[in-house]
């Protein structure tokens, strides 16, 4: 596997477990109010693969901005399928449109 496929599996994992550690209070009433146990359960593991994703990344593009760009590309893309198919947001309303085309304008 290249270096380069790994990372991006790698994020995936990681934006997943982040995506969890912050939503799963509007998934599963149990997680309401429990940010620690959040924070460990969901955390860590991100934790890591971000940490494995970002060496495998830098170490293999021999720089830490395509890695970050890696990164976030990868998070653009997993945090709108996964909001759709779990909570059943759009990322296509007006409100979100408006402040995503403003955003791509100060790139």
């Amino acid at each position: 596997m290249s270096p380069i496929l790994k990372s991006v599996l790698l994020f995936i994992g990681a934006q997943l477990f982040a995506w969890f550690q912050l939503n799963s209070q509007y998934l599963w009433e149990w997680w309401r109010g429990k940010a620690f146990v959040s924070a460990i359960v969901w955390g860590i593991p991100c934790s890591m693969l971000f940490y494995y994703a970002w060496t495998t990344a830098a170490d293999s593009m021999e720089s830490v901005w395509s890695a970050r760009f890696l990164g976030s590309s990868v998070g653009i893309f997993m945090f709108p399928i996964v909001t759709y198919y779990l909570l059943g947001e759009s990322m296509f309303t007006t409100k979100t449109m408006i402040c995503f085309m403003r955003d791509c304008r100060k790139c």
